[in-house]
């Protein structure tokens, strides 16, 4: 059974990835725009899901408090960060400084997660060997892509 921490590593890899890929490109490129779109959706999507099935839990007991509070602050930041460069114009100088500022706190911010924050829920939340936690994160994750994605059909109706 995968564990809540297994799933979360999982997308922070993938998000790692993307980024990799991402600071690689150049201008209002075919290849920055598609990989911008997928890491946009793909973090926003998770972050929503972590937030519910995760931190939620966690911030229940005291211990946890702390720290799911400070991730889920960060959250915002990085999300501020997002939109900013989602409305920046692609071909823009600017564009890549701001996405490099955006990678470096998002990299900060899910090796917290992994070093401090899983040892913390470890203690809290337990080792999530029934997937029970992983499996509330999954089906937040869909419903968040679903929204996601209808949003998307209406504004192309639009």
């Amino acid at each position: 059974m995968t564990t809540i921490y297994d799933r979360l590593k999982s997308d922070h890899d993938r998000h790692r990835q993307l980024l990799s890929q991402l600071v690689e490109t150049s201008g209002d490129s075919e290849a920055r725009r598609k990989l911008w779109e997928t890491f946009f959706y793909e973090v926003g999507a998770h972050a929503a899901a972590e937030e519910e099935a995760f931190y939620a839990p966690l911030m229940e007991e005291s211990k946890g408090q702390p720290k799911a509070r400070h991730s889920v602050s960060e959250h915002h930041e990085i999300d501020e960060m997002m939109q900013d460069i989602e409305a920046m114009d692609f071909s823009s100088p600017g564009w890549l400084a701001r996405f490099k500022t955006l990678r470096e706190r998002y990299e900060h911010h899910i090796d917290e997660e992994e070093k401090e924050i899983f040892a913390t829920a470890r203690k809290v939340l337990g080792a999530d060997t029934s997937g029970d936690i992983a499996g509330t994160f999954e089906t937040r994750k869909k419903k968040e892509r679903g929204l996601v994605d209808a949003k998307a059909d209406a504004k192309l109706e639009d």
